[in-house]
């Protein structure tokens, strides 16, 4: 099993959180208690995810509640750095077309 590091940065106009590891059943826990205890304030929350290697549905399902979340208090949700496993759970899902670049300048 692949622990989950997450690690975060406030910034004035976004936080920025890196992921690194698994994101699944066992480990988006970690995740979800950092993005919890964050004040997002209608800014925008950077995912910078280059350093997962494998995400489960409990991983797609953790970045839809908090896109949901940042939409409700006025943010966005910024996913990067995918890397080809991650990458293809969002494509096939269609959910690359509400978290990645290029969907948030739409």
């Amino acid at each position: 099993m692949n622990d989950l590091t997450v690690t975060a940065h406030q910034h004035a106009d976004r936080t920025v959180i890196t992921v690194a590891g698994e994101m699944d059943l066992a480990s988006c826990h970690a995740l979800e208690e950092v993005t919890l205890t964050i004040p997002l304030d209608g800014k925008t929350l950077h995912v910078e995810m280059s350093g997962v290697s494998f995400m489960d549905s409990t991983g797609l399902n953790l970045l839809l509640k908090l896109r949901r979340r940042l939409m409700a208090e006025g943010g966005r949700l910024l996913v990067t750095g995918l890397r080809q496993q991650p990458a293809g759970v969002l494509r096939v899902t269609e959910a690359d077309t509400l978290l990645t670049p290029d969907a948030a300048h739409a």
